[in-house]
């Protein structure tokens, strides 16, 4: 008897199961609901989609100067290409918009630095941007110092407040929210019923209310003397706002982390604060990456409601925009473009914080 031990070559896997072919049957078509499912979602996106490419994209109109060049029947993109220098800068003067376009710049420079992950120095570049930053920016923004015209707070507007806005309240909250996430968990009883009301206080109120507060009564409890500019106000009110939900995040993340890092930190004889900065901290904001994230891309969000004390930020300018006589009826294309505008910053910040997860993830180990 002949026994033939050479091993044969491996067949191939079926056709159905590898490919396209294979992934739509383990992706899309993987049981009848799914199936069904796949299908009914198909022909949505086809008698939706289409139309909705066809108006934006293919029908639209895109050059001109005034509502005489929108005659296709397609969306009006001459209406927003006409005012986005107010949707830009707001009321800021033509000749001093140098300035906001240096910090346009200089932030996406920034910005590009520290998510560019073979950036040398990123530590200097991080301390610059939270540090000496801001500084160049109230300065350039504001003026009066340096040779620069003084241009008032209220002449800002559009997509620059909303950045400022947003920039000031991520900024300013990171840090109040750790102190009141420290102080709930302290155990001195008078710091732990502090931040304990502080934090329910804030999260009980609407945001609109905390701008309304804000706006009128803030200048209340300071001396007459004192000029609270109105755009100061709102930025304390989201930032106090936002601190308390910040804080019950950054609660979570600390309360995530085993007991027995606390127990290792004070075998080593550190004191509060090295533990907490340089043990506990650490690690519970990697696990508070998403949580985190969640509530800046609220805070962007939410910057629109200035609108209703008096700051014309970018969907306030662009509702103002819509009154004008020369372009009635041009809403759709507005908000079209704010919303589109609020998601690319929104969207960013959800990636950038997926990176984040996925480079510092380092699995958790027994507790």
């Amino acid at each position: 008897m002949i026994v033939n031990d050479n091993k044969l070559p491996d067949l191939p896997p079926p056709a159905r199961l590898v490919g396209v072919l294979g992934w739509l049957r383990s992706n899309l078509f993987s049981t009848p609901f799914y199936a069904l499912l796949t299908l009914v979602t198909a022909y949505i996106l086809v008698t939706t989609l289409g139309p909705a490419i066809q108006w934006a994209l293919i029908d639209a109109d895109w050059v001109g100067d005034s509502r005489a060049a929108c005659d296709s029947g397609g969306a009006c993109w001459v209406f927003i290409g006409s005012r986005m220098d107010q949707f830009l800068y707001g009321f800021y003067p033509a000749a001093e918009q140098w300035r906001v376009n240096t910090l346009y710049l200089l932030l996406t420079l920034l910005i590009a630095a520290l998510v560019f992950e073979k950036t040398p120095h990123k530590g200097w570049i991080a301390a610059f941007s939270l540090l000496i930053f801001p500084i160049i920016a109230f300065f350039l923004l504001l003026g009066g110092s340096f040779g620069l015209v003084l241009v008032e707070t209220h002449k800002w507007g559009g997509l620059m407040l909303t950045l400022v806005l947003a920039c000031v309240g991520i900024v300013a909250s990171l840090p109040f929210g750790i102190l009141l996430a420290l102080g709930r968990r302290s155990t001195m009883p008078v710091v732990k019923s502090f931040c304990s009301v502080f934090i329910e206080v804030w999260r009980g109120v609407p945001l609109i209310t905390v701008l309304f507060m804000a706006s009128v009564m803030l200048p209340l409890f300071v001396s007459a003397e004192i000029d609270f500019d109105k755009l100061l106000r709102a930025l304390i009110g989201i930032t106090l706002f936002q601190s308390a939900y910040m804080a019950e995040v950054i609660r979570g993340g600390l309360q995530a982390i085993a007991k027995g890092q606390y127990e290792a930190a004070d075998a080593l004889g550190l004191s509060y604060w090295k533990k907490m900065g340089l043990i506990i901290l650490p690690q519970a904001l990697k696990i508070m990456i998403p949580g985190i994230v969640n509530t800046f891309i609220a805070l962007f969000k939410d910057t629109s409601l200035v609108l209703i004390i008096g700051l014309f930020d970018l969907l306030a300018i662009v509702q103002a925009a819509l009154a004008d006589p020369d372009w009635l009826g041009y809403s759709i294309e507005g908000y079209v473009f704010v919303a589109f505008a609020f998601w690319v910053f929104c969207f960013a910040m959800s990636r950038y914080s997926q990176y984040l997860e996925r480079k510092l993830h380092t699995g958790h180990g027994a507790r």
